[in-house]
């Protein structure tokens, strides 16, 4: 009948918009992450201490979308990596200025702090001025507060607290 066909075409209509905009989907999830590895080519290769300062807004240029898409589909959506499984907004890092004019990712950072403090002596573990002067020493100037507060947000006690009597 006319309403049975009616009803079956607007049902037809239904699935097949559904799964245009699953499709769609996927190929922006594909662009956005293709967008990412592209700005974040080192981290890929040589890990998080290569991780490149990068906002959404760049990606959105790149991709040819709004922020506010790359936000959303970054949101809860993880990637397997050769350097483990990262959430999708981790490449996202506001950068921090360097003295050779370039900018480095807050997460490179705190991974040369992580590796820093990896091989302190717990005896004597460094003060964040001294972890400021060693990352100097490395090309990476940061001030002691700044290592303090990426020390604070990593959950590492300070230096008087680390201090362990072995």
């Amino acid at each position: 009948s006319k309403a049975d066909k009616d009803y079956l075409l607007d049902k037809l209509r239904g699935a097949e918009f559904l799964i245009k905009s699953i499709n769609k989907r996927r190929k922006t999830i594909r662009r956005v992450m293709e967008s990412i590895l592209k700005f974040q080519h080192d981290f890929f290769e040589h890990g998080a201490s290569r991780l490149r300062p990068l906002v959404l807004q760049d990606v959105a240029d790149d991709v040819g979308v709004h922020q506010s898409t790359v936000s959303r589909v970054t949101s809860n959506k993880y990637v397997h990596t050769p350097h483990g499984i990262y959430e999708l907004k981790y490449f996202f890092s506001a950068g921090v200025r360097q003295s050779s004019g370039g900018d480095m990712a807050a997460e490179a950072i705190k991974t040369h702090i992580k590796e820093l403090l990896a091989d302190e002596n717990p005896k004597k573990p460094y003060s964040d001025q001294a972890i400021a002067n060693f990352l100097k020493e490395k090309g990476i100037r940061v001030a002691r507060r700044t290592v303090a507060k990426y020390r604070e947000q990593m959950g590492i006690l300070p230096s008087s607290q680390r201090k362990r009597m072995i």
